[in-house]
């Protein structure tokens, strides 16, 4: 064979060589890409929520941005009234249980105001998370939250706030009584119109929660 036949080969051998591997590269870099995971990034850190179980199972305790709407979960309008209206209600109900310490006389209900504001901000972040998922937002300007049962007045909070000892007990009780009265009525409401199962289940759950603390409120008080 003449030498410029056999370097005529040589070379398209090697053209052919160098296109294999350019191939085998592009793909392994494109498998490289395709099975790199994806950063993700939270806007807000990760707070602790409560999931309510199935009937007869225990709540769950997990992370707020591990909450996800169950693959065909509906939802209605009374649903999402009913978490941003609760968001400002249970938030009424930790500043006047953050009014407790230093102003209540009896013990037994400094320590119920104390469980009840360490109690609500995680329903809370229940309900933010169930409307970040939903693509919802927290606030409706349509909505009046004055108007909202058990909501206490500004002047009622002021007047709790100049208040101490037994006085500051006798209002506390009055109106934490009241606002939680409010919170059934705002929970039946979602229980009779409401879509979503799983926030039914903790609408009930909350029902149970509040109906109990106003028990307590009245006992603690007793006498």
């Amino acid at each position: 064979m003449s030498r410029a036949r056999t370097s005529t080969i040589v070379a398209a051998v090697a053209v052919l060589a160098g296109a294999v591997v350019v191939a085998v590269v592009a793909r392994m870099g494109a498998d490289h890409t395709a099975a790199a995971p994806r950063p993700t990034v939270s806007a807000t850190p990760a707070e602790r929520v409560v999931l309510p179980g199935a009937p007869g199972d225990e709540a769950v305790v997990t992370d707020s941005d591990q909450v996800r709407a169950p693959a065909g979960s509906t939802y209605n309008a009374v649903d999402t009234t009913f978490v941003q209206m609760m968001i400002v209600h249970h938030q009424q109900a930790i500043d006047m249980a953050g009014l407790a310490p230093g102003r209540a006389d009896n013990t037994r209900l400094a320590a119920l105001a104390d469980r009840i504001a360490a109690a609500q901000p995680v329903e809370i972040t229940y309900f933010r998370a169930w409307l970040k998922e939903r693509g919802l937002p927290e606030n409706d300007p349509s909505h009046d939250h004055a108007s909202m049962a058990g909501m206490q007045s500004p002047d009622d909070l002021a007047a709790l706030a100049a208040a101490k000892g037994p006085a500051f007990d006798t209002q506390f009780t009055a109106m934490m009584t009241d606002h939680h009265r409010g919170a059934l009525l705002m929970a039946g409401d979602v229980l009779k119109g409401g879509s979503d199962e799983k926030l039914r289940e903790v609408a009930n759950e909350m029902a149970v929660e509040q109906g109990s603390e106003i028990r307590r409120l009245a006992q603690v008080t007793a006498g």
